[in-house]
C-alpha cells in the first residue's frame, strides 16, 4: 500500500485522479529540514516517513517562488503563510513590484520504498550520506542511512494578485493562472493544471511501470 503522508485529505483525494487507488493518507509529522530548495526538504521527509511507516511512502513539499523577491518565499512559504498572512504577502507584492508581477507553485514529490531506482536522477543522496559520514555514523546504521529516494517536480506559471476566490487554501486566492485564482476554480479543474497536479501525473506514470 502506498502511503501519502500529509495531514491534508485534499491531497489524497488529488492523487486519486492520477494513481487510480491503492494511496491512502498517513497522518505522521516529519521533520522539516530547512534548506533553499523542495527536493532536499522532500527527500528528507520520505526518508523519515518510510522508516515510520516501513511502507511505500510518498512526501510533497510545495511553496510559492515570486520571480521579483528572487524566488521568495520558496521552502518558506507555509512559515510566511503562517506569520505574515497571504493578504500580507499579496500586499507586500504590490507595493515592492509593478506589474506583471510573474510567480510560481513548484511542487516536488519524493518516493521512498527502501529499494533503489534505476537510473535514478536523485541529487540529495550524496548530502545525506556527507551528513551521516560528519556524525561518524557508520554504514548500514539505520538511522543515518541515505535511502534511495525518486524525485518528481511540477510546475505553473503564474502572477500575483490582490485575493479573490472562496475555494483552495493557502495562496490560492493570490495567485492567478491564465486569468483565474486557483481559489475560483473547482477542484478538478485546478488539479488539471496545478503544481502538485503535474507532479502526481509523472509519478503515476512511473509508479505504474515500477507496481507492474
Amino acid at each position: 500500500m502506498l502511503r501519502y503522508v500529509t495531514t491534508n485529505p485534499g491531497k489524497v483525494r488529488e492523487a486519486l485522479q492520477y494513481l487510480d487507488d491503492g494511496v491512502e493518507q498517513l497522518d505522521y509529522d516529519y521533520t522539516e529540514v530547512q534548506a533553499s530548495e523542495l527536493g532536499p526538504i522532500a527527500a528528507h521527509g520520505a526518508r523519515e516517513a518510510y522508516r515510520h511507516a516501513n511502507e511505500p511512502v510518498l512526501v510533497d513539499d510545495a511553496g510559492l517562488f515570486v520571480d521579483g523577491f528572487d524566488g521568495f518565499p520558496g521552502p518558506y512559504s507555509s512559515y510566511v503563510e503562517d506569520t505574515l498572512g497571504v493578504e500580507a504577502v499579496s500586499r507586500l507584492v504590490a507595493s515592492e513590484l509593478e506589474d506583471p508581477r510573474r510567480a510560481s507553485f513548484d511542487c516536488v514529490l519524493a518516493y521512498c520504498d527502501g529499494a533503489g531506482f534505476e537510473a535514478s536522477p536523485d541529487p540529495v543522496d550524496r548530502d545525506d550520506r556527507t551528513a551521516a559520514a560528519a556524525r561518524g555514523a557508520e554504514q548500514g546504521d539505520e538511522e543515518t542511512e541515505a535511502l534511495p529516494v525518486k524525485l518528481f517536480t511540477g510546475t505553473v506559471r503564474g502572477r500575483i494578485v490582490a485575493p479573490r476566490g472562496e475555494g483552495g487554501f493557502g495562496y490560492d486566492p493570490i495567485f492567478e493562472h491564465e486569468g483565474t485564482t486557483f481559489a475560483e476554480m473547482d477542484a478538478e479543474a485546478k488539479n488539471a493544471i496545478s503544481h502538485r497536479g503535474r507532479a502526481l501525473a509523472k509519478f503515476g506514470e512511473w509508479f505504474a511501470e515500477r507496481t507492474q
